[in-house]
């Protein structure tokens, strides 16, 4: 019997063939006009996007700010996916500070095509990764600037370029405050939503995001914020939602209205409201706080700055100052929990709120400014 060899004696096992000369010059002669095409596109849209003349724009607007901007090397462009400056080891600070208020691995200022054959410098959005911020050398330049506009403006000034911030953080020193801090703001027009979008984690590493969403605009000489949205989460265990509107007609001349609900998983539901009162002759600027659930009532009177420096002193680096916040109204607070300190079984009279002493039957009436002390509380530093 006859066998037939494998594979069969008509097939013949060869190689690939040589490669035509033509088939050969036609691949060299492409890639090499695709080289230059690249190479010429480079020099185009490092002409057209003239990252010398944009680094020195943004470094003359921060000079404008008392800051001074500085980078690791000179700004790159890039054309894909959309044209682009690349900068690396930015650096932020307050003019002849030693300690910078922000540094930053890289950015990218993405500009529209239109950029390319306008001219026009568009910063379409600005993206910038792991910033460090330190709030010490950020309070001591904004300590210094001067006191801001009287009057609100003729117009909202219209911001194109939204900010994309990744891989974040807030730091006071050497102590991190916030890490994993993701930001995303969007355009800012007149008449027009603003978003604004939050997510960090603190220094125990418990995540916490904050979403805002308002219109801006000009009415009458007064600037109105309209249709805020406030949404602030803590954990999975406290959710703040407020909404309402604002006002600033110039100066001290500012109202607000926010109300919402506090919810808190262990403990329940709390009504809550702002309300930010204009100063006139007698008064200052004045906040109202209202908070009314299970185990904690609030209904409190405090002008803005004075609260948040007494809110600061519950954390100081010497230990927590506890003392009656300025203003008028009353609190009985079951716990609070900032973080480093816990505040228990926490009375607050102040003002006109005081109750009489039992002693006297017919005690005349305080001033808004007298204060009375706590009547329980009890402060503790949680130890790290």
């Amino acid at each position: 019997m006859s066998t037939a060899s494998f594979p069969p004696a008509w097939v013949k096992a060869e190689g690939p063939g040589p490669v035509p000369r033509w088939l050969r010059l036609t691949l060299l002669v492409a890639s090499s006009a695709t080289l230059v095409l690249v190479a010429a596109a480079l020099v185009a849209v490092h002409f057209l996007l003239q990252p010398e003349r944009i680094t020195a724009m943004l470094q003359s607007q921060a000079r404008e700010a008392g800051l001074d901007l500085s980078l690791a090397s000179p700004a790159t462009p890039a054309l894909f996916p959309r044209p682009a400056l690349e900068l690396q080891g930015i650096t932020l600070s307050a003019q002849g500070a030693n300690m910078p208020i922000l540094l930053a691995a890289r950015g990218t200022l993405a500009l529209p095509w239109r950029t390319l054959f306008r001219g026009e410098t568009i910063i379409s959005q600005m993206q910038i990764d792991s910033p460090r911020v330190d709030l010490d050398a950020l309070q001591s330049w904004l300590s210094g600037l001067p006191s801001g506009p009287s009057t609100p403006p003729a117009d909202i000034p219209r911001i194109v370029a939204g900010v994309h911030i990744t891989r974040g953080s807030v730091v006071r020193g050497n102590q991190m405050l916030l890490g994993d801090v993701e930001l995303d703001a969007g355009t800012l027009a007149a008449q027009q939503p603003f978003l604004l979008t939050i997510t960090a984690k603190d220094a125990q590493g418990t995540p916490t995001q904050l979403r805002l969403s308002l219109t801006p605009s000009i009415n009458r000489g007064s600037l109105q914020l309209d249709n805020i949205a406030l949404h602030l989460a803590h954990n999975t265990t406290v959710t703040l939602e407020l909404k309402g509107n604002a006002r600033w007609r110039g100066a001290a001349d500012a109202t607000a209205h926010l109300d919402g609900k506090l919810d808190h998983a262990n403990s329940g539901t709390y009504a809550t409201s702002i309300e930010l009162s204009p100063a006139n002759e007698s008064n200052p600027l004045m906040l109202g706080l209202k908070l009314d659930g299970p185990d904690n009532h609030a209904d409190l009177q405090v002008p803005p700055l004075a609260f948040v420096e007494w809110w600061s002193q519950l954390d100081h680096d010497e230990g927590p100052r506890l003392a009656v916040p300025p203003g008028n109204g009353h609190a009985e607070i079951a716990k609070i929990d900032t973080g480093d300190v816990s505040i228990e079984g926490l009375t607050i009279q102040a003002g006109t709120d005081v109750p009489a002493p039992a002693s006297s039957s017919a005690a005349p009436p305080q001033s808004s400014g007298a204060k009375q002390a706590p009547a329980k509380s009890a402060t503790k530093r949680k130890t790290p």
